[in-house]
């Protein structure tokens, strides 16, 4: 590879001037012209804020605890522009980093991004710009599966929508989606094993793992993460410039508050559970004026406690008949009304749910989705018990503890 096709920064060995062995290689595809995006620059040089797609991207690849080579692939009139961007994301790990120019194809260019490894790396990771704020965390567990099957390892997230088969814009048949996974990147691979099903393909796919399938070797699914979401539309634009705080610099500390909330609620047979703003046949119900939903009022006082708003019970009262039954995403709601009325933009929410049942790691994605949906920002959802211990270890209730990040 000449030159004109690619930016260097460090030795290139892999192992001169550098303590020990780069064994884990991570590809990072930035090529795309991202025409569903409607931008008039490839999707990964599109602003989220004061910086690019794909210096968030960067972020959490150089973010790893364990020292990795870094191969950006990128289009070829914008290989100067990369190398600046990557230079200054990598600090001090910018020996380790490497820009290259991609194919006409994601394929061509993941392909271009193999060639660049150096010869120590054994596993590699393959992953998507678009998906800029993908935790460190799942990189680390993707290597760690790779290392411990020796296959093909994808981050996948359950199927939450009701999927139909359709002709003639006519529905005729339901998929089952528990069978279904909605696969996410990084996606990491033994690397011999990868280079060889490159070097073998005919044909295009649509992500490495179909690749290393159609090769006859297997792949395994892990859990992914809702932050990992590709950013392909102007929708998806729209919630990565909430996360990246697209007014401006990232709010200081001093433009951020953060507030608690909790709630509680007795088990009461005698009506339907609706939980994290889903509904959950089958399981005891929560006593309440409204639906008795523990998470979502938690949620509420949170971020009501970061605006400095007081509570829920202030906001809306405890007796109001309008809300005699309400669920919780009237709630949510009224109260997101009032911080913005206040001045303040959700960043994220955390909510951790104790109590026995029902048991949430099933639905755990579905809530964080359908709550996401409704604040508008990510929500993501813990449970525990109490070891046998007070209302919620016997079985009473159920307690949920909300934190709030708000931006000014």
């Amino acid at each position: 590879m000449s030159g004109a096709e690619s930016v260097k920064f460090g030795s290139g060995s892999g192992s001169d001037g550098f303590v020990g062995e780069v064994t884990v290689g991570v590809v990072v595809v930035a090529a795309g012209a991202g025409t569903r995006l409607g931008a008039d620059v490839p999707k990964a040089f599109v602003r989220l804020g004061e910086r690019s797609i794909l210096e968030t991207a960067l972020d959490s690849v150089f973010g790893m605890s364990e020292a990795a080579q870094v191969v950006v692939v990128v289009p070829a009139e914008h290989l100067v522009h990369a190398g600046e961007l990557v230079r200054s994301s990598a600090g001090a790990a910018v020996e380790f980093a490497s820009v290259v120019v991609g194919g006409e194809t994601r394929q061509a260019s993941v392909a271009a991004g193999l060639d660049a490894l150096w010869p120590g790396v054994g596993v590699v990771l393959v992953h998507d710009a678009a998906r800029s704020f993908t935790p460190t965390a799942l990189f680390e567990a993707v290597v760690a599966r790779v290392r411990a099957t020796g296959d093909g390892v994808i981050p996948g997230l359950p199927v939450t929508d009701t999927l139909k088969i359709t002709t003639a814009g006519r529905a005729t048949e339901t998929v089952d989606r528990s069978l279904l996974s909605a696969v996410q990147t990084p996606q990491g691979f033994p690397r011999a094993e990868l280079a060889a099903a490159y070097a073998a393909a005919s044909l295009e796919y649509t992500d490495d793992a179909a690749l290393f399938a159609a090769a006859g070797h297997a792949v395994h699914v892990i859990e992914g993460d809702q932050l990992a979401f590709k950013i392909t539309t102007p929708w998806d634009m729209r919630r990565a410039q909430q996360l990246a705080d697209v007014d401006g610099a990232r709010p200081s500390a001093s433009s951020r508050a953060v507030g608690i909330g909790v709630d509680v609620h007795a088990f009461d047979p005698s009506v339907e559970l609706w939980l994290g703003g889903i509904h959950w046949p089958g399981e005891p119900g929560l006593a309440g004026h409204s639906d008795g939903d523990a998470v979502s009022h938690a949620i509420c006082d949170a971020l009501l406690s970061a605006a400095g708003l007081g509570d829920i019970g202030g906001l809306v009262g405890t007796d109001d008949p309008q809300f005699a039954d309400a669920h919780g995403d009237v709630f949510i709601r009224v109260t997101i009304a009032a911080i913005e009325a206040a001045g303040f933009r959700i960043q994220n929410v955390a909510v951790q749910v104790i109590g026995n049942r029902p048991k949430l790691s099933p639905r755990r994605a579905e809530i964080e989705a359908h709550l996401g949906a409704v604040v508008g920002a990510p929500v993501s959802v813990s449970a525990t018990t109490s070891d046998g211990l007070g209302f919620t270890g016997r079985g009473e209730g159920i307690g949920a503890i909300a934190t709030a990040l708000l931006s000014a």
